[in-house]
């Protein structure tokens, strides 16, 4: 089985990553290209996470001081720790409607892919895209990420794209997500964090926590570096703008 490699804030493995950039194409090279055959976005959410329509676009810069550019930058690094050839076993909660990691899983045929969501719809989304790409190795489940249904250690990696700052209890999904995880196992995704841009602050209390697409209490780049290096043994935070993306081995 092939174990990722990945950055670190204090060097040793996540150097790794660091060097493969000098490359003629990195993997965050590889995932960006991969990118290029998702085809027409299904729904303003796909669009707003890629900017691949006008009004996608227009959100990524008016709520989130982002461009395109900048979107598929923090996506790509969400997922670079996820090595070209990876062959083990990968959860992915939540999978969303799968607009950023189907991608790269049609890039990985060796690995055993799981996919959870507590939204039907939005799986039923990710699996319709899924099938479409024609991606075979893998599986759709819905379920809770504060009560994963899997054992102990059952994970080689773990991802996690946009979803902590919806969880309602994600005392319980950091933990969980640690849980399912193996020893040297990898956890790795992105999600919004405050006081990074004040204008996405506000953007998001008005337009996403009212509503209640996201909730409170949010963790800042800071708070997020200090938990994980706390539950795992290597841990890196960085941001992309509100985005802060995360790449920790247990």
């Amino acid at each position: 089985m092939i174990m990722p490699t990945f950055v670190e804030h204090k060097g040793s493995q996540f150097d790794d990553i660091n060097a493969r950039r000098h490359d003629a194409m990195s993997r965050k090279d590889e995932i960006k290209s991969a990118y290029k055959g998702l085809g027409k976005a299904h729904s303003f959410y796909d669009g707003q996470m890629l900017g691949t329509t006008r009004i996608g676009r227009w959100m990524l810069r008016h709520v989130w001081g982002m461009t395109k550019e900048d979107a598929l930058e923090y996506e790509a690094m969400a997922l670079e720790a996820i090595p070209a050839g990876f062959s083990g076993r990968l959860l992915e909660v939540p999978v969303g409607t799968g607009v950023i990691s189907m991608p790269v899983f049609k890039t990985l045929p060796n690995a055993d892919i799981t996919c959870l969501d507590y939204s039907e719809k939005m799986m039923a989304a990710a699996k319709q895209r899924a099938e479409a790409m024609r991606i075979i190795n893998i599986t759709f489940q819905r379920g809770d990420v504060g009560a994963l249904p899997f054992p102990d250690e059952s994970f080689d990696v773990v991802v996690s794209l946009n979803g902590f700052h919806a969880f309602p209890d994600k005392e319980a999904a950091y933990k969980e997500t640690h849980r399912v995880l193996k020893p040297g196992g990898i956890l790795t995704g992105c999600f919004y964090v405050e006081q990074a841009n004040r204008h996405t602050d506000n953007m998001i209390r008005r337009f996403y926590v009212r509503p209640g697409f996201f909730t409170p209490p949010f963790e800042t780049v800071n708070s997020l570096q200090k938990r994980l290096s706390g539950m795992y043994s290597e841990a890196k935070v960085s941001h992309v703008q509100s985005i802060a993306v995360f790449q920790c081995r247990k």
